[in-house]
C-alpha cells in the first residue's frame, strides 16, 4: 500500500478499494432504508397498530441473531466479498418479493394476515442475508486502508453509512407520495444490483487459512476475546443499550402520523434529522478526531443521546422534534466513530469476522430488538411515555457503566 501521513483529513479516502467500499455502504444503507420506510409506513396504514412496527424488528433480529455468529466464522476463511455478493442477491429477492406482493392483482387478493405474513418474512429473510453480510463487511474494512489511518477510515466509513441514512429516509416519503409504493420498490431493486456492481470493483481479497479448531470452539473464541477486552465490551454495551432503549426510529410513523401531524413527507424528515446531526458532526471529526480523550467522549455522547430522546418525547413541535433528533445524531456519531475505531485496533486478523460478528449480534441487532421493544412498549404505557422511559434508562446504563471503567479514561486511539 501506498504511504498516506495519518494527519490527512481525506488519508482513507485515496485508496480505491475504500472508495468502492463505501459507496457501496452509503447505497446500502440509504435502499434499506428506503425500504423499511415505505413499508413501515404501508403497515401502519394497514393496520394502525404500534405494535405491527415492532413486529418487523423482531422478525428481522431473530434469523439475524441466529446467523450472525456463523456468519462471522465464514467471514474469517472465506472470501468476503463473494459473501456480501450472494448476500446482496438473498436482499434483492426479498425486494422482488414485495415488489410482486404489491402489485394490485396480488394486493386484492390477499387478506391483511396475509400481506402481513408476507411482509414479516421478506425482513425475516433479510435478517438471515444481513447475518452474514455485516460481519463480511465489517472484517473487511480494516483491510482496505494501513493500521495507522484506522480511525480516519472509522471517520468515513461512518459518514458515508449516515450519508445513506439521510438519503434514503430524507426521500423515501417523497417517493412514496409521488411515484408511489410499488415504484419505489423498483427503485429499491434497481440500486441493490447498484451495490452489487460496487462491490465488484473492490480488489482486494483477503483470505485467511481455514481455522482448524471445531466450529463451536471458534465461535467461542471471538466471545472470549470480547468478554475479556473491557473496552470492546463497554463500548458494544454502551452502544447496545442506548440503541435497544433510546431507539425511536420504530415509532416515528406514529409521532408522523398521529402526534405531529405532518404525513410522508414529515415522516423522511424526521428519519433524516438524526441522520443530518451525525454526518455534519462526521465531517467535522474527520479534522478533529474524538480518539484522544475517546472513553470521556463516548461517555457523554451517550449520555447527551439519551437526553435529546426525551426532548424529543416530549415536544408537541414539528421543529423542536427535527432539532431533538438532530442532537441525538451529533451525540450518537461520536459513540460511533470511537466505536469502530476500537473494533478496528483491538482484534487480531484472524478473528475480525467473529468479533463483528459478536459486536453485530449486540449493536445492529438492538436496532431490530429495539424496535421490537418500542412497539412492545408503546402498546402498553402509550408512545410518548415508553420513549421517555427509553431516554432515562439510557442515562441510567451510561452512569453505571462510568462507574465501572474509570481507568478507561487514560486509553488513547490516536
Amino acid at each position: 500500500m501506498k504511504t498516506v501521513s495519518s494527519q490527512d483529513p481525506y488519508a482513507a479516502l485515496r485508496y480505491s478499494d475504500f472508495r468502492f467500499f463505501i459507496s457501496n455502504t452509503f447505497l446500502f444503507s440509504a435502499t434499506i432504508l428506503i425500504q423499511e420506510v415505505i413499508v413501515g409506513y404501508e403497515l401502519y396504514k394497514m393496520t394502525h397498530d404500534p405494535l405491527a412496527l415492532g413486529l418487523i424488528g423482531l422478525a428481522e433480529v431473530v434469523p439475524f441473531i441466529i446467523t450472525s455468529i456463523f456468519g462471522g466464522y465464514i467471514a474469517d476463511q472465506k472470501n468476503k466479498i463473494s459473501i456480501m455478493h450472494i448476500s446482496l442477491v438473498v436482499i434483492l429477492l426479498g425486494s422482488v418479493i414485495l415488489y410482486t406482493a404489491f402489485q394490485p392483482v396480488i394486493y386484492n387478493a390477499l387478506t391483511q394476515s396475509q400481506h402481513l405474513l408476507v411482509i414479516y418474512s421478506v425482513f425475516a429473510l433479510i435478517g438471515f442475508a444481513k447475518g452474514f453480510y455485516s460481519p463480511a463487511s465489517s472484517s473487511l474494512k480494516p483491510f482496505l486502508v494501513p493500521r495507522a489511518i484506522y480511525h480516519n477510515s472509522s471517520t468515513w466509513s461512518s459518514s458515508f453509512w449516515q450519508a445513506g441514512s439521510i438519503t434514503g429516509p430524507a426521500i423515501a416519503g417523497f417517493l412514496y407520495a409521488f411515484l408511489g409504493l410499488t415504484n419505489t420498490l423498483l427503485i429499491v431493486i434497481f440500486s441493490f444490483v447498484i451495490c452489487w456492481i460496487l462491490l465488484s470493483m473492490i480488489k482486494t481479497r483477503p483470505e485467511f487459512p481455514k481455522i482448524s479448531t471445531p466450529i463451536l470452539e471458534s465461535l467461542k473464541e471471538g466471545f472470549r476475546f470480547v468478554f475479556k477486552t473491557r473496552i470492546v465490551l463497554y463500548a458494544i454495551s454502551l452502544d447496545l443499550f442506548s440503541v435497544l432503549f433510546g431507539g425511536v426510529v420504530a415509532l416515528l410513523p406514529v409521532f408522523a402520523e398521529d402526534i405531529l401531524k405532518v404525513g410522508p413527507e414529515g415522516l423522511g424528515l424526521l428519519r433524516a434529522s438524526p441522520s443530518i446531526g451525525s454526518l455534519l458532526t462526521m465531517f467535522a471529526m474527520a479534522y478533529y478526531p474524538p480518539t484522544h480523550n475517546a472513553w470521556r467522549n463516548m461517555l457523554i455522547a451517550v449520555a447527551g443521546f439519551g437526553i435529546f430522546t426525551i426532548v424529543f418525547a416530549v415536544s408537541t413541535s414539528f421543529l423542536l422534534s427535527c432539532a431533538a433528533l438532530f442532537a441525538t445524531g451529533v451525540f450518537d456519531s461520536v459513540s460511533v466513530i470511537v466505536r469502530q475505531t476500537i473494533l478496528q485496533i483491538y482484534p487480531p486478523d484472524e478473528m475480525r469476522g467473529r468479533v463483528a460478528a459478536v459486536n453485530g449480534m449486540f449493536v445492529s441487532s438492538s436496532n431490530e430488538l429495539g424496535a421490537f421493544e418500542s412497539g412492545v412498549m408503546a402498546k402498553a404505557f402509550g408512545t410518548v411515555p415508553s420513549v421517555m422511559m427509553g431516554g432515562v434508562l439510557t442515562i441510567i446504563v451510561v452512569c453505571w457503566i462510568y462507574s465501572r471503567s474509570k481507568d478507561l479514561f487514560s486509553v488513547r486511539l490516536s
